[in-house]
């Protein structure tokens, strides 16, 4: 029997489903479908809170002012606790905290540049730690750019308007504090080594 075995030739077995390289090719590409597909589902969630974030951070930053210049401004300063926290109103031409008086328009055009380089982020953006920060400074940059454009004395020059006074600091608003919070928020991601688009990385 073995040498007949051996004379005719033992005929070929084939591979397993799945072995064949054109299979198996068909299989990586599928999976890889798969993947994308998921991928981008995840992507347009991780949009959605950004921009959400920058919705809510903006709204809460315009309502704010709007209540400050029709209640506070030409008014006293509000005590909230003691001489510790104060709402004063005031008209602040210069960058976040006041610094900078004199390159209002600088700053303006900084906030429109900031404002354009998230949008485009924006598409590459899977995490989810990320889209909360790039909209906290989203809501900050353009809720601060409004008051740039619309307040007086003109177009890209106008004043913000702030009002959180604590005792021995700058008066600032909500959109400085949102720009603050999203920026030290990218400083822990990066220190953590986490990337816009969802991936770690050791230096």
């Amino acid at each position: 029997m073995a040498e007949a075995e051996r004379i005719i030739g033992t005929p070929d077995i084939p591979e397993a489903a799945g072995t064949d390289p054109e299979q198996a090719d068909s299989g990586n590409g599928a999976d890889a479908a798969r993947a994308d597909a998921s991928a981008r589902p995840r992507g347009k969630r991780r949009i959605a809170v950004l921009f959400g974030v920058a919705a809510l951070a903006y709204a809460l930053d315009l309502v704010s002012k709007m209540i400050v210049v029709a209640k506070l401004e030409h008014h006293e300063p509000i005590e909230i606790i003691g001489d510790w926290l104060k709402f004063e109103a005031i008209r602040n031409a210069g960058a976040a905290f006041g610094f900078g008086e004199a390159f209002t328009i600088i700053f303006t055009m900084i906030a429109a540049i900031v404002i354009v380089v998230i949008a485009r982020l924006a598409r590459k953006l899977y995490s989810l730690p990320w889209a909360i920060a790039l909209g906290l400074l989203l809501g900050g940059a353009l809720g601060n750019l409004t008051d740039r454009i619309f307040r007086s004395p003109g177009v890209f020059e106008g004043a913000v308007v702030d009002f959180i006074a604590p005792k021995g600091f700058a008066v600032f608003n909500l959109a400085d504090s949102a720009i603050v919070c999203g920026g030290i928020l990218i400083v822990l991601l990066s220190f953590r080594g986490l990337d816009p688009d969802g991936t770690v990385h050791k230096d």
